[in-house]
């Protein structure tokens, strides 16, 4: 039998704290909606080895027995996330937490839950793209974005992995090559994030508002209607034809019998 959400949450409080402090993810379910709410603040919210492992298992059991309808991602004190913990020794520890991480996205992206992060505070690299990947990105007027690790002497392959699917080459590059921080009216502009807003109350507001729009359409239409966007992403023009005959095919039938 799994660990309950509950469960989750509280191994990740009352593991090791690592060197830099401890962190926490708090993974709460009302109604359809499941939400991760980040809660390192005295690290800037990066991520642990515990705390993707608690989201990493909660993705993984809904994706077994589906429940929720949309994933809220948020997080508490001034940042959204400026990173991930780098705990590994050696080449093998090192890839095993990028597996780890990548994992991670894989997962996120993949979900057939209508994923929303609110961005309340800056995002910088491992942090802005974990934003991207979801479906939808509302971010607050003063947070700072960025992909800093080339400044490390580090290329940001994980982010690289997908970026180009959401924003032109000529844009891409330059944010990843030179790591300089740019502003959310920026990221809207080419496509990066989804909605603006003024501040940390419009960004609930805004969240609430998306979340009940997607409630209000049908749950299995929904799940077929991201699966069969992200699928259409990566497949020719010619593969999108022949699914969209068999898609149209048997969402018309669904409809019909209803």
């Amino acid at each position: 039998m799994g660990k309950s959400y509950t469960e989750y949450t509280m191994a990740v409080q009352q593991s090791p704290a690592p060197s830099r402090g401890p962190g926490a993810v708090h993974i709460d379910r009302t109604g359809e909606v499941l939400t991760f709410t980040l809660d390192h603040p005295e690290q800037g919210n990066e991520i642990t080895g515990a705390m993707f492992e608690a989201m990493l298992a909660a993705l993984r059991e809904e994706a077994l027995a589906p429940r929720a309808r949309v994933l809220r991602l948020r997080a508490r004190g001034r940042a959204f996330c400026t990173g991930r913990e780098r705990a590994g020794e050696g080449v093998a520890g090192m890839r095993a937490e990028a597996a780890r991480l990548v994992s991670f996205k894989q997962m996120l992206r993949a979900t057939p839950l209508i994923s929303i992060a609110e961005i309340q505070g800056d995002a910088l690299g491992f942090g802005c793209g974990l934003a991207i990947l979801c479906d939808f990105a509302l971010a607050v007027e003063r947070a700072s974005l960025a992909f800093p690790e080339m400044r490390a002497g580090l290329p940001p392959a994980a982010i690289m992995a997908y970026l180009g699917e959401y924003v032109l080459p000529r844009h891409a590059f330059p944010l990843v090559l030179f790591g300089e921080p740019f502003t959310t009216r920026r990221a809207l502009e080419i496509g990066l994030i989804s909605e603006v807003v003024a501040d940390a109350e419009h960004l609930a507001a805004a969240a609430d508002a998306l979340t009940e729009r997607i409630m209000q359409l049908d749950p299995a239409s929904t799940r077929a209607c991201k699966d069969l966007f992200h699928t259409m992403r990566q497949n020719s023009f010619e593969s999108n034809c022949r699914l969209a005959v068999e898609a149209l095919a048997v969402c018309s039938a669904t409809m019909l019998r209803r």
